[in-house]
């Protein structure tokens, strides 16, 4: 029953900014961990960063003072805050349930796209 959904991806310009948010449903959302995640096409999947189950987050190097990770545990949603949008920031984005030992998951949404060109 777990169900991740992805949305808020779009065309935005460069230096724009685009908040991303991912429901979640079947997971008992506030005892999990979260991630954000990117790829590009022909790419690696890379990290964007993580949020825990406290609040305490930690993001890429290449997104870190323009990238922002919060969660609503009342509406068991995630969201990324993007600023200052490059167009090396053009990719699929996907929300993750983060897994540790002896639980279930990992998780992946189905991806939204997020374009950034003039």
């Amino acid at each position: 029953q777990v169900h991740l959904v992805e949305s808020g991806g779009g065309l935005v310009q460069p230096g724009g900014s685009l908040t991303l948010p991912c429901a979640t449903s079947g997971i008992i959302f506030r005892m999990r961990d979260m991630g954000w995640y990117r790829q590009a096409p022909g790419k690696q999947r890379e990290l964007v960063g993580a949020i825990s189950t406290s609040g305490a987050t930690n993001n890429a190097d290449c997104v870190k003072g323009r990238f922002t990770i919060y969660r609503d545990n009342a509406q068991n949603i995630v969201y990324l805050q993007m600023n200052s949008l490059k167009p090396e920031d053009t990719a699929a984005y996907y929300c993750k349930v983060e897994a540790s030992l002896g639980i279930s998951g990992p998780y992946w949404g189905q991806g939204t796209q997020v374009n950034v060109s003039s």
